[in-house]
């Protein structure tokens, strides 16, 4: 079983030890150094490589400053990057030339790249001066929806939005189809619209939670009473950025639409452009404590609440939902994207887009019905999303289908049509 066997991958990595190692590569636009879905999935992927393959791992990413930092098995390489205006923690990598001189340096064997922009194409032309590269894509970003069809329908209608995302659509088509394998999160969140652009296969690795971490065990009394919730009252929770993108203010709108009877308190964890406003609500019982560090603070944040409250139409996956299932909190939230694929009738409830009426009324509905069994079955519903679970499917299929093409397109045999072409 040889280096270039696609079968040795997954052997190797299953043992954990072996003779030939491979380099494995991420490069993305989509980094946060304080959290973030594409952050946490590359922080558990490095250190799933450390602890279970024998394998290297090169990180390329947006940085303050240019860095490459060698320690063991690892590589991160840090690109200056400015930052992205709105959102402090992320920063717009623009220098591809950047990237393609690490790719040169490193020559890793798989490249796998989690956003749609410029990169990719860093990645493409580096697979085509060293074809025995693998490429594979992760769809963990809506973009045609979240960054082009929402925000342009308010400047220029509903029409030109939908033809600008149709575009932006028939380019990731375009695009995808120059890698050795494409890979979703959900069916809702990314697969079927993949698929209609004519990708086949598009495969899905759900993402995980840190099941050992997240739990209703993390309750804290006494951080209810910091906040003055009476016990008979609910305590409403959100987490993650305070943007348009996350549809923060739905949340906030929704809240105020309770009856005052109700006394339920809202708590938003996160940091972002809309925070400031949030505060300056008269509001006794909204609460922007802003970002949580550590994941055990935002687990005991979680456990204490009642209901996990989100309007994010257009998550690829919803990890921030499924660490609140964890935490024992039914979902109120809305019909789109991913939630479609983690929230149903017995665990919680979706309403229609930015339609904080229907959302109150969700609200007040599980409010008022039987929340002991339902957390219950959120809890089971939960379980099935262990990190484990992510990495099997990540290195015991995915990798090695994809190291199988490059394989395949290298050593075509009598009449083997190439699955990819990379023109």
């Amino acid at each position: 079983m040889g280096r270039d066997d696609p079968g040795a991958f997954a052997a190797r990595a299953s043992r954990g030890s072996g003779d030939g190692d491979r380099l494995l590569c991420d490069v993305t636009q989509s980094w946060s150094a304080v959290g973030g879905g594409v952050g946490t999935y590359l922080r558990h992927k490095r250190q799933h490589i450390l602890d279970h393959t024998p394998h290297r791992h090169l990180l390329i990413v947006p940085g303050e400053i240019d860095e490459v930092i060698e320690n063991g098995r690892t590589i991160t390489a840090t690109v200056a990057s400015p930052k992205v205006p709105g959102s402090p923690n992320y920063r717009l990598l623009l220098r591809s030339w950047q990237v393609r001189r690490l790719l040169e340096r490193f020559t890793p064997d798989l490249i796998e790249c989690q956003d749609a922009y410029n990169l990719p194409w860093a990645a493409i032309g580096h697979a085509r001066r060293h074809p025995g590269t693998a490429l594979v894509a992760a769809y963990m970003t809506d973009f045609p929806t979240v960054y082009v069809e929402r925000p342009f329908a308010k400047v220029v209608g509903e029409s030109l939005a939908g033809a600008a995302s149709r575009l932006c659509y028939w380019y990731c088509g375009k695009l995808y189809s120059k890698f050795d394998l494409v890979y979703a999160l959900s069916e809702n969140g990314g697969a079927a619209k993949l698929r209609d652009l004519g990708l086949d296969p598009v495969e899905i690795v759900p993402l995980g939670v840190e099941l050992g971490e997240f739990s209703p065990d993390c309750r804290d009394a006494s951080l209810r009473r910091s906040l003055g919730v009476a016990d008979d009252a609910p305590l409403l929770i959100y987490a993650g950025r305070l943007d348009s993108e996350k549809r923060a203010q739905a949340v906030v709108d929704a809240f105020a639409l309770l009856p005052d009877s109700l006394g339920a308190h809202l708590v938003l964890l996160g940091d972002g452009p809309l925070r400031e406003q949030f505060l300056a609500l008269d509001a006794p019982r909204l609460h922007a404590p802003g970002y949580v560090k550590g994941r055990s603070e935002l687990a005991r944040w979680l456990a204490s609440a009642d209901l996990y409250v989100s309007g994010m139409a257009d998550e690829t996956f919803g990890i921030s939902i499924i660490e609140a299932q964890a935490s024992g909190l039914p979902v109120v939230g809305v019909a789109a994207g991913a939630m479609v694929d983690r929230v149903d009738d017995s665990i919680g409830r979706l309403g229609p887009v930015d339609d904080s009426a229907a959302m109150a009324a969700n609200i007040l509905d599980l409010w008022s019905g039987d929340l002991a069994a339902m957390r219950q079955r959120t809890l089971a519903h939960a379980r099935q999303f262990g990190w484990d679970k992510s990495m099997d499917i990540l290195f015991g299929q995915i990798y090695p289908l994809a190291l199988r093409q490059v394989g395949q397109r290298n050593s075509p045999r009598p009449g083997l049509v190439p699955a990819i072409n990379r023109a």
